[in-house]
């Protein structure tokens, strides 16, 4: 084998080693993005869920004391709302 060849068969040898560790780089990279993204949708999700949950409270609330102050003269706002 002559010094070329040597040369050449190292630098082959690095090249295909640069690649496989840029594709496991790459991969991690990858499965990083993925593991935040579900993170981050979860989150939101949670999020979501609490925001529906507060606003159902404040609902039912609100209904309550419209019940409790119902004087019984006019008729309830459930009747007079303007059905679209």
């Amino acid at each position: 084998m002559t010094w070329r060849q040597a040369v050449l068969l190292s630098c082959f040898s690095a090249v295909v080693l640069l690649s496989t560790e840029n594709r496991q780089k790459l991969r991690v990279d990858e499965l990083r993005r993925e593991y935040y993204e579900e993170q981050r949708n979860e989150f939101e999700n949670f999020v979501e869920e609490q925001n529906d949950e507060q606003e159902e409270r404040s609902r039912e609330a609100v209904e309550q004391w419209r019940q409790w102050h119902y004087d019984g003269l006019h008729p309830s706002y459930l009747y007079n709302r303007h059905h679209t």
